[in-house]
């Protein structure tokens, strides 16, 4: 372990979460290569600590909630910021009303008053610098952090919902004021060059998210099955597309096709999903299971034969890395980065996103064709291993750190 590394901060809008299971691995792994990291997370978990893994339990425990402080903490961290750097704090929390969400200046005084309490909490622990995950409010915490206590700030960024309102989002105004940021895929680099002027660009710098392929392991499917299994794992909402799946599924019915579906995953778009399912009266074929932990869905990947995620908008999402680890054929789309994750016809299948009839044929082309399921995750895998390895990215990760904070690798 490099005990030479400086400490940082990770703050996320919502830690731990059952659908950032990625980021807790991205800190397990940094934490195994020597970094000190400390974590923040703007509101508490999505779940009882008493439904969660031993893991994330302890990640939990050890987390600073920074909602869960309530007005006795927000007035303690003005207080402490008053007598230790009251003209730092001015100028943050004037810098805070012009950032409120809709010009909102109690949404900006709200996110001047979480900066207060993180910038408190990093300096009692001796913290100079702040990594964020998402160009969200989260980020946006970050920029007043960087204004009260001058760290050193970086951020991931994942698109596409920083790339879905760009001025509400003051996402040019947070490039400006990174001292580094990555991008999880070319396409994100490439948007965030769109929206930032040509000075910022050496920031951004394109680390990929990966998984563990110990931990999703390559698992052959059988080349006939009566019934083929399809899987679709995600939460459950409109950019997913699971509404365009389910009449995708009444269409694979109607050619008198032998499948059924798992929808695993829980969201907003759950009700409108269960109403589809009933009229176009798909019950006996389609489950929804609800949110799931990591080893219950690692159990649904080693039982289907075809994952399919719908997707009408993504960065380029883990989970159909860890499909394809697994050994799972994939049906996506190409928007956003998964075309720097599946290739056509050759690490998966891509769908026209948004059209039933093309996400209809590349389903019955997989249905229909065994040997092209076992060509496509051989090839899949080989993609993950080669592009989107966790353990070998989070090593880029941490270099891109250590450089940047003027420490040895």
């Amino acid at each position: 372990m490099n005990t030479s590394l400086p400490p940082m901060a990770y703050l996320i809008s919502r830690y731990p979460a059952i659908s950032h299971t990625f980021i807790l691995r991205e800190i397990e792994r940094l934490r195994a290569l020597g970094h000190t990291i400390f974590t923040a997370s703007i509101n508490t978990p999505d779940r009882g600590v008493q439904t969660m893994e031993p893991y994330e339990r302890q990640e939990a425990n050890d987390t600073f909630f920074v909602k869960a402080q309530g007005a006795l903490g927000a007035l303690t961290a003005l207080l402490y910021w008053c007598a230790k750097s009251p003209l730092q704090l001015t100028r943050m929390v004037r810098m805070g009303l012009g950032l409120g969400k809709a010009g909102n200046w109690l949404y900006g005084l709200a996110y001047a008053l979480e900066a207060a309490m993180v910038a408190r909490w990093m300096q009692q622990l001796g913290l100079r610098h702040l990594h964020v995950h998402f160009g969200n409010a989260g980020a946006t915490v970050g920029v007043l952090v960087k204004q009260l206590v001058g760290c050193h700030l970086s951020y991931t960024i994942h698109g596409p919902d920083e790339f879905d309102d760009v001025p509400g989002q003051h996402l040019a105004l947070k490039m400006q004021h990174a001292d580094q940021v990555v991008c999880i895929s070319q396409f994100a680099r490439g948007q965030l060059m769109r929206i930032s002027h040509p000075n910022d660009w050496p920031k951004f710098q394109v680390c990929r998210l990966g998984v563990d392929p110990a931990q999703f392991t390559f698992t052959p499917r059988k080349a006939v099955n009566a019934t083929v299994k399809l899987l679709c794992v995600g939460r459950l909402s409109p950019a997913k597309g699971q509404v365009l799946l389910v009449q995708a599924c009444a269409r694979l019915r109607a050619k008198g096709l032998n499948f059924s579906l798992t929808l695993v995953g829980d969201g907003p778009d759950r009700q409108r999903i269960e109403q589809t399912i009933a009229s176009l009266q798909l019950g006996s074929y389609i489950t929804l299971t609800g949110s799931l932990n990591q080893e219950a869905v690692k159990g649904h990947f080693a039982q289907a034969d075809v994952f399919v995620l719908p997707s009408l908008a993504e960065g380029i999402p883990v989970v159909l890395m860890e499909a394809m680890s697994s050994g799972v054929p994939c049906v996506s789309t190409p928007v956003n980065g998964i075309p720097e994750l599946i290739e056509h016809d050759c690490t998966g299948l891509l769908a026209t996103p948004g059209d039933v009839d093309s996400l209809t044929r590349q389903l019955t082309r997989l249905v229909h064709q065994p040997q092209l399921r076992q060509s496509l995750a051989h090839a899949a895998h080989g993609k993950v291993l080669t592009d989107f390895d966790l353990i070998r990215n989070v090593a880029r990760l941490s270099q891109c750190f250590t450089q940047a904070q003027g420490v040895a690798a």
